[in-house]
């Protein structure tokens, strides 16, 4: 009996150490900013955190009780401060008084730091790495007294799949959303399904689509603000989904046909509601590749150009925090010409390669 105490005495000990070491490791890990991070700052994730995913924060500083947070994904290949040195949103949150939450993929969930858009395990609500974003949108709400009403989430390509995934599950949680050449939520459930959904390839009818976005968080009461933005000459997404988003959201509320018009020159779609206030728009950059349109100089200028963070003469992250109404709305400018495309592929090879790295499906 003595050896057996002696025995849970020290397995006893042993745990305390090593559960006293890993809340240091914790604390050390959190401390440790990384030097291309730009404003961003590391956030521990909270709760469970089933996806495995980490968490970066951006908060201005005197940011007022009750202020506006947006969550923001990156597309595959980025890190969160790609992102936000490209996009600009840090910029734009210390103008305007909101906070930020980048959520971030790791290398042991995807090689190429994709979100897994295309994992069932990963979308349904309550699991896998949507429920990790969600605890990490509570736990920004609660350590800086946010306003849990005005929560939005935007995202590119398999990050714009992510924020079509986190607006079907949580929708009572986000005021609005923005989708930048994403894929629509429930389209793909396989690696081969997700590969052609991305092409353009059988991609569900918008009823098909609006149901399985219905069936994701079935007690909804009311749907998100939706803006989805998209490169009319994306080689990666083909524009077939933004299409296929817009419609299917319309559908899902019982919106009229859409009214077409111009911003900067580019053409947009816009769905009303019954109070006559968007519910959705989509916007076609004419002459985009795959990314995110910036406009890195004039007036109006947010973000730098790089991969993916396409100079387009038009700032998506100004417009579509306008379009939230947490910015100023800008005026529709005079038409400009096409915006530049991404530089061209060479070989069938290097477009089927290239568009598997962007999906995570290959390295």
């Amino acid at each position: 009996m003595r050896r057996l105490r002696s025995l849970n005495d020290t397995i006893g000990r042993l745990a305390a150490r090593q559960s006293a070491a890993k809340s240091a490791m914790t604390v050390a890990m959190s401390s440790m900013v990384p030097a291309d991070s730009g404003a961003l700052r590391p956030l521990a994730a909270p709760g469970s955190n089933p996806g495995g995913l980490a968490a970066w924060q951006f908060v201005p500083a005197d940011l007022p009780q009750g202020a506006p947070l947006v969550v923001v994904l990156h597309g595959c290949t980025q890190t969160a401060a790609d992102y936000d040195r490209g996009s600009g949103w840090s910029t734009l949150a210390t103008e305007q008084g909101f906070a930020l939450l980048f959520p971030e993929q790791v290398r042991g969930n995807n090689a190429n730091l994709c979100f897994n858009w295309f994992v069932p395990a990963d979308i349904r609500r309550d699991a896998g790495e949507v429920l990790s974003i969600r605890q990490m949108i509570g736990a920004m709400i609660d350590a800086h007294g946010l306003d849990p009403q005005r929560v939005f989430v935007t995202g590119l390509s398999a990050g714009g799949a992510m924020t079509a995934a986190m607006l079907a599950t949580y929708p009572e949680v986000f005021a609005g959303g923005a989708i930048i050449a994403g894929v629509p939520y429930g389209a793909a459930a396989t690696v081969p399904e997700a590969f052609d959904r991305m092409r353009g390839h059988g991609l569900p009818a918008p009823a098909a689509l609006a149901a399985h976005v219905r069936r994701a968080a079935p007690a909804t009461t009311r749907w998100p603000r939706l803006s989805i933005w998209q490169g009319s000459a994306d080689n990666t997404v083909d524009p077939a989904n933004a299409d296929a988003i817009a419609r299917s959201w319309a559908l899902l509320q019982g919106l009229d046909t859409p009214v077409r018009d111009t911003v900067d020159g580019h053409v947009r779609q816009s769905w009303r509601d019954k109070d006559g206030t968007v519910a959705i728009e989509s916007v076609s950059i004419a002459g985009m590749g795959h990314g995110t349109p910036i406009a890195a100089r004039g007036a109006h200028a947010c973000g730098t150009a790089g991969p993916y963070m396409l100079e387009a003469g038009i700032s998506s992250t100004r417009r579509i925090a306008g379009f939230w109404g947490i910015a100023p709305a800008q005026a529709a400018g005079a038409a400009r010409p096409a915006a530049p495309t991404a530089p061209a592929e060479t070989g069938v090879q290097a477009i089927v390669n290239g568009a598997l790295r962007q999906a995570g499906l290959i390295r």
